[in-house]
C-alpha cells in the first residue's frame, strides 16, 4: 500500500464528496496535497497522521525532584 489517502478517507476527512470543495476543506485545514492531472488528489498518509499526532512517540520524562 502507498502511503496515500483513497478517495473514501479524503471524503471521511474533508466531509465533501466534491473535489472542488474537499480542496477548499484541505486547505482550510493546513494539509498539503497535490493535484494528479486526472483532477484526483493526493494526500501523504504519514502528513495526516502527524497533523493529528497519531504515532507521536513522547520520550517519557524521568521525574524531577524539586528541593
Amino acid at each position: 500500500m502507498l502511503g496515500i489517502l483513497t478517495d473514501p478517507e479524503i471524503q471521511e476527512l474533508t466531509r465533501w464528496k466534491r473535489r472542488d470543495k474537499q480542496i477548499i476543506e484541505l486547505r482550510k485545514m493546513g494539509v498539503r496535497f497535490l493535484v494528479r492531472s486526472d483532477g484526483s488528489i493526493a494526500v501523504a498518509r504519514a502528513h495526516i497522521e502527524s497533523l493529528l499526532g497519531v504515532n507521536s512517540k513522547q520520550v517519557p520524562r524521568e521525574p524531577q525532584l524539586r528541593f
